[in-house]
């Protein structure tokens, strides 16, 4: 490892290692988890992220974190390692595993804990195409910008989003995103949780 990836690892994991989480207990919502996954592209620190395929059942053509349900059993470092090379052919150990970010309640019945893990350098990226659209590896520089508030009239809430590719990435996964770089890029502590949903991400 190149000493300025072992720097950016260490720093990413003093930050995890003083952030106090803040775990949600809910009966009813299915336990899950995110990788959000650091990679290394020309040493440049970048988050991978995928869009869903369009045939999905549920939050489909949407933005998203390599994750799913957690199966019995299995912890949520091991879920969200396990989501990570299943969707996107990166495979990582339990040793890359830096720590976790807080729990996060969608609309759609899920309490997702987001698992922050070391990549390394990026590899080949093999999509699950009956779950992964397309890819991404973007630098996370370009999510280091205050997140846009949305008002809707269904929630008193409001949404937060976070300007992507010409697009937009929603809450939750624009939430964890924007908690994360928070703390691995500045050390600050932004909770989340708190964050509205859209509403064509409540089902």
């Amino acid at each position: 490892m190149a000493a300025s990836s072992a720097a950016d690892r260490a720093a990413v994991a003093a930050h995890l290692a003083s952030f106090r989480r803040i775990g949600i207990t809910r009966p009813g919502l299915r336990a899950a988890s995110v990788a959000v996954c650091v990679l290394l592209r020309q040493d440049v620190p970048c988050l991978l992220i995928t869009r869903r395929a369009a045939g999905l059942r549920n939050h489909s053509g949407q933005w998203a974190l390599p994750g799913g349900s957690c199966e019995p059993r299995e912890s949520a470092g091991e879920t969200a390692l396990r989501e990570l090379r299943e969707e996107t052919g990166v495979v990582a150990g339990a040793g890359d595993v830096l720590g976790t970010l807080d729990d996060y309640a969608t609309r759609s019945g899920f309490l997702i804990t987001p698992v922050v893990v070391w990549g390394g350098p990026v590899g080949t990226l093999v999509r699950q195409s009956s779950e992964v659209a397309r890819i991404h590896v973007i630098p996370l520089a370009d999510f280091d910008h205050p997140p846009e508030l949305l008002r809707i009239p269904e929630s008193p809430a409001p949404v937060l989003r976070l300007a992507l590719l010409g697009g937009h990435v929603y809450a939750p996964t624009a939430a964890v995103i924007h908690q994360f770089c928070q703390l691995a890029l500045h050390g600050l502590t932004t909770r989340v949780a708190h964050f509205e949903q859209p509403v064509f991400a409540w089902r």
